[in-house]
């Protein structure tokens, strides 16, 4: 618990959903509701076109548990949208790392959300609509 987590969770087949602005906002929704429910405190993350960076430290329940539960409901909502009831959104599993003590917060924050300007998305970070950073008490707010 409290430990600070980089989760890097992919697309089945690496489809790129979230080029489409809708299916995008269902995941950032799922991320805040997470919050919402006090399940974990985000810090940062970026939805890039077919995969999603999370950094987040947990408030109750397990890892597996947490992102188990954005990626459903969030694959139910793009799914509902699609009109493509019960397909995978989704690959099996995630990629995760667990930041220790000396590690850089902000820092990993900082290149979570700047994928999108590595990858040649944008040019400009603020050109690009799925991603926020927060390592205050202000609240995200990229609904």
């Amino acid at each position: 618990m409290h430990q600070p987590y980089y989760v890097t969770t992919v697309t089945e087949g690496r489809e790129k959903l979230f080029e489409h602005w809708p299916l995008a906002r269902c995941v950032v929704k799922e991320l805040i509701i997470a919050e919402a429910q006090g399940l974990c405190k985000t810090f940062a993350y970026v939805v890039m076109p077919d995969h999603v960076h999370w950094l987040f430290m947990l408030c109750r329940d397990s890892l597996s548990n947490a992102v188990r539960q954005v990626k459903s409901r969030s694959a139910i909502q793009i799914n509902k949208l699609r009109e493509t009831l019960g397909k995978r959104v989704w690959q099996k599993g995630f990629y995760d790392h667990a930041l220790g003590n000396g590690e850089d917060l902000s820092g990993t924050a900082r290149y979570i959300i700047e994928n999108p300007l590595r990858a040649g998305l944008v040019h400009s970070l603020m050109e690009y609509p799925h991603w926020d950073f927060r390592l205050g008490s202000r609240p995200l707010l990229r609904l």
